[in-house]
């Protein structure tokens, strides 16, 4: 019995290396990646700035972002983040920061803006949110302000959040419940919309 017990416990104290071993490399990552993130954001500051602003709307529309770069920053104010962006949403890139669906668009290209994160990585606390928070992206060519009007749950395998939405929306999904263990069956939507300056 007692050899039982002890291999339980054997068991548990892996299991607990393995998992916070994975915490840590999750946040050296996503350390990383602000990192690139903030220096591609002072790039393309330095060359709007040598250009005098002129080519604003051009570097818009002209915008770029190679697969699992980290080219701007989410801000979240009421939960005090800062988040890199990495362009992709597959493992490799969301184990970085927050992923920018690479078939959406970037912000003021005038269409929607889908990113993706883990409810226990970059999203820990995103059940904190409501109605009238904002978010922030400061991309190489501006920041741009969203405000959350309305939010959705929706089954994990719904991909009907998107497509063309006819505006600039930004929408950020992560999974949910926010604190189930194991693969989560749905998906918060949340829908924001950019605050008029």
């Amino acid at each position: 019995m007692k050899r039982i017990g002890i291999l339980f416990i054997i068991a548990g104290v892996i299991c607990i290396g393995v998992f916070g071993n994975q915490i840590i490399g999750h946040e050296q990552s996503q350390k990383q990646s602000l990192i690139q993130a903030e220096e591609r954001i002072k790039q393309g500051a330095n060359e709007q700035g040598e250009a005098g602003g002129e080519d604003t709307e051009k570097s818009i529309e002209a915008f770029d972002a190679d697969q699992d770069e980290a080219f701007a920053t989410l801000e979240i104010p009421k939960l005090g983040k800062t988040l890199p962006i990495v362009e992709g949403t597959d493992p490799d890139s969301l184990q970085k920061g927050v992923g920018h669906l690479s078939n959406s668009v970037f912000p003021g290209q005038g269409e929607q803006i889908l990113l993706s994160g883990h409810r226990d990585t970059v999203f820990r606390d995103f059940g904190e949110l409501e109605i009238g928070d904002t978010f922030v992206v400061q991309m190489p060519y501006g920041e741009y302000t969203y405000e959350i009007r309305e939010t959705e749950i929706v089954p994990e395998d719904d991909t009907s959040v998107i497509g063309e939405m006819g505006e600039e929306v930004l929408v950020v999904t992560t999974c949910y419940p926010f604190h189930f263990v194991g693969s989560a069956p749905d998906r918060f939507v949340a829908y924001a919309y950019p605050v008029s300056e």
